[in-house]
């Protein structure tokens, strides 16, 4: 058996990368999947991200010649930039015979992994924004070589910022993006909107944007539980010929708010598919 460093150290997660996404990961496992921080290995070459990542007791490197030589992680879970995914890859090669490779890098396809890791499991991941309190959406598909414990152990990992979707077909991700990866920023957009609805209407401008937020935030907790579909909720809240029916007579006006977002998400989607090509 080796000793001291030598001493070979199975299991445990590499994080490659700990900016906003990769941290919120960090906080999940430490926070709410209960992974002790010391099989958690962290690389990040910004100082302060691997400050702020070894003061929740993850053990940092600068780059990955600082992994001990013995390490066999499960898990490699890469969050970095993805125009640098192809030139940082050939680093962790060394562990795809034991790990399973996660990639939350926008954009970049599985055959970018396997042109480096060949036969290996991989997953290609895209949680969004709200991953970084614990109620993100993430859209996940693996490769041929994954396999049922890998998934299970994949799915637990990223269920701790979040819920997990599987999907069927690589080319889903994509469209994912369009939805849950953008949709924050059209939701966050409607909250501005709105806000500014209620100033036109003689609202206070803090009075605006707070039951702007409130309203948003209930309406979507609302139908996130509800037994009723979101139309029958919508239904609920329309009285005929009332205020609300006034105000969705024009919101579904042609173009009305329907088409106003199929337009984006198509225009979304089809800037992923034109990253991923670029990449």
């Amino acid at each position: 058996m080796k000793r001291g460093d030598e001493m070979e150290q199975s299991g445990g997660i590499v994080l490659v990368g700990c900016g906003n996404m990769g941290f919120a990961l960090l906080e999940g496992w430490l926070d709410r999947a209960g992974i002790p921080a010391a099989d958690i290995h962290v690389v990040e070459p910004a100082e302060p991200l691997r400050h702020r990542a070894a003061a929740r007791g993850a053990t940092v490197y600068v780059d990955a010649s600082g992994l001990p030589e013995a390490l066999q992680p499960q898990t490699v879970i890469v969050a970095v930039k993805p125009q640098i995914v192809g030139s940082m890859l050939g680093a962790y090669r060394r562990f795809r015979e034991t790990a399973v490779f996660v990639s939350i890098a926008a954009g970049v396809p599985l055959s970018t992994f396997e042109a480096t890791l060949g036969e290996s499991a991989i997953v290609r991941a895209m949680p969004n924004m709200p991953a970084s309190i614990g109620m993100g959406v993430i859209a996940a598909f693996g490769n041929a070589h994954i396999d049922e414990v890998q998934t299970g152990q994949v799915t637990d990992l990223l269920a701790a910022v979040g819920s997990v979707h599987w999907l069927s077909e690589e080319r889903l991700v994509d469209a994912a993006t369009a939805i849950s990866g953008s949709g924050p920023a059209y939701l966050f957009h409607f909250i501005e909107c709105l806000t500014d609805a209620g100033i036109a209407v003689g609202l206070p401008a803090d009075t605006a944007l707070s039951l702007a937020k409130q309203t948003v935030g209930g309406a979507a907790a609302l139908a996130g539980t509800s037994a009723f579909s979101p139309a029958e909720l919508r239904q609920q809240v329309t009285s005929p010929n009332g205020t609300t029916a006034a105000a969705l007579e024009v919101l579904t006006a042609e173009p009305g708010l329907a088409d106003l977002l199929k337009r984006a998400a198509e225009a979304a989607h089809r800037r992923a598919l034109e990253l991923a090509v670029v990449g």
